[in-house]
């Protein structure tokens, strides 16, 4: 691949002499990072009483402690993953994770509330290495994989999302809140040790000769410049709104008679969404083909269809199965064709365009999670699922208005020249 740095450490898979390509294995690696990062946001989810108790934290402590994780997040999305355009990203990334086991130690010894609630945050400001780690396996890609590799590290972080309050609740069960950070910790480490060895010092273009302050000033200049990016950030934020929609509210009707299903019961729901992360990697084959456009709308078409069995969850579990499939399935095409086309703008920005995209992931899922759970509390579980299919179809409208237009498509990529 053409500015790949050859004096770098080959990633493995690639033979002297040739072009960069990530074997599978490589991807299979990346993939399995960003899991183990990303799930460190969720796995709080079903552990808030127990940590409230063992704490002594009133109800309004227990809730900050989501609520700091994301507030990370999000500022890690806008000042720590554009770094991957200035720094090798190799020890980028192992830095971020290391710094991430010593946020996760915190969080599993925190001896009071406060200790705790920092720990949160920095955990979820450091978590960001998922998207650096997107960004970089699209960089290693070839420009005719790039889709097929981006739809399997992506479908990694959907694995992640969706298993976390799954494994969280069975390690709570076993061994008490602390085990799992004790684990997450423990993972992280070795990751961070196999990735140091694996992973090359940079991939695709030469790091931007920027200033951090320059580098933050170019993000946003992206987005102005960008009718792309733009669009596809918004495709984002209705997606994710409408993922969050039903992630964050399904336990409420299942916790409630017919069902009254246990907490485990109802994280079990998550495997069930990992079947999502199949349409990550066949989405990402259809964007290598060229047609990200037909993908994206027929996606958006799903994701609206997916809130009509949902629709019908308190009388029948296969219809909610069944809408958690055709809901997860959807939000992974658009996502993995957001990113993949929002790449290919500017491979020398990826990590910045990568990384202003998210943070419209985050305003999504804040939205769709606040919106969700103050609705059902109001009109019940039919007004989430209007609220979820309202989110779904704004998406398709934007489709329809714009998919005669260059930036519903593949755009041809204008030389490098970000400052």
């Amino acid at each position: 691949m053409p500015g790949s740095g050859e004096a770098a450490t080959r990633p493995a898979g690639v033979r002297g002499g040739e072009e960069p390509v990530l074997s599978r294995g490589v991807v299979m690696l990346f993939a399995v990072a960003c899991a183990a990062a990303v799930a460190n946001v969720y796995f709080a989810q079903p552990l808030l009483v127990a940590m409230g108790d063992d704490l002594a934290m009133s109800p309004a402590l227990v809730g900050s402690i989501v609520t700091l994780t994301h507030v990370g997040y999000g500022l890690g999305l806008f000042f720590l993953v554009p770094l991957g355009d200035m720094a090798d990203r190799r020890r980028l990334v192992v830095a971020q994770l290391l710094l991430l086991v010593a946020a996760l130690a915190v969080v599993a010894a925190a001896p009071t509330a406060a200790v705790l609630l920092a720990g949160m945050a920095a955990m979820g400001l450091l978590a960001v290495v998922t998207q650096t780690l997107v960004a970089f396996a699209a960089s290693l890609a070839p420009p005719a994989e790039r889709g097929r590799v981006v739809g399997l590290v992506t479908g990694g972080v959907v694995i992640g999302i969706l298993l976390a309050r799954t494994v969280s609740g069975v390690l709570a069960d076993l061994a008490g809140w602390r085990s799992v950070y004790v684990a997450s910790a423990s993972l992280t480490a070795l990751l961070a040790l196999v990735l140091h060895r694996v992973l090359p010092r940079h991939g695709g273009s030469p790091p931007a000769a920027l200033r951090y302050g320059q580098l933050l000033c170019s993000t946003v200049s992206l987005f102005l410049r960008e009718p792309l990016l733009r669009l596809r950030a918004l495709f984002g934020l209705l997606i994710f709104a409408s993922f969050s929609t039903l992630w964050s509210s399904v336990a409420l009707p299942l916790s409630e008679p017919p069902y009254a299903l246990s907490h485990t019961a109802v994280g079990m729901l998550g495997l069930i969404g990992v079947v999502g992360a199949l349409a990550a990697s066949a989405a990402g084959r259809l964007n290598d083909r060229g047609l990200s456009g037909r993908t994206t709308g027929l996606a958006l078409a799903l994701l609206a269809l997916s809130w009509l069995p949902l629709a019908f969850t308190r009388s029948s579990l296969w219809a909610l199965v069944a809408g958690v499939i055709l809901l997860d399935l959807a939000v992974q095409a658009v996502h993995v064709t957001n990113q993949t086309l929002i790449y290919a703008l500017r491979p020398d920005a990826g990590s910045r365009l990568i990384g202003g995209y998210m943070v419209f992931y985050s305003v999504g899922s804040a939205t769709g999670a606040i919106a969700a759970t103050a609705l059902y509390a109001a009109a019940g579980w039919g007004a989430v699922c209007a609220l979820g299919a309202g989110f779904s179809g704004l998406g398709f409208v934007l489709w329809l208005a714009t998919r005669r237009g260059a930036a519903a498509g593949v755009r041809k990529v204008r030389p490098p020249a970000v400052r």
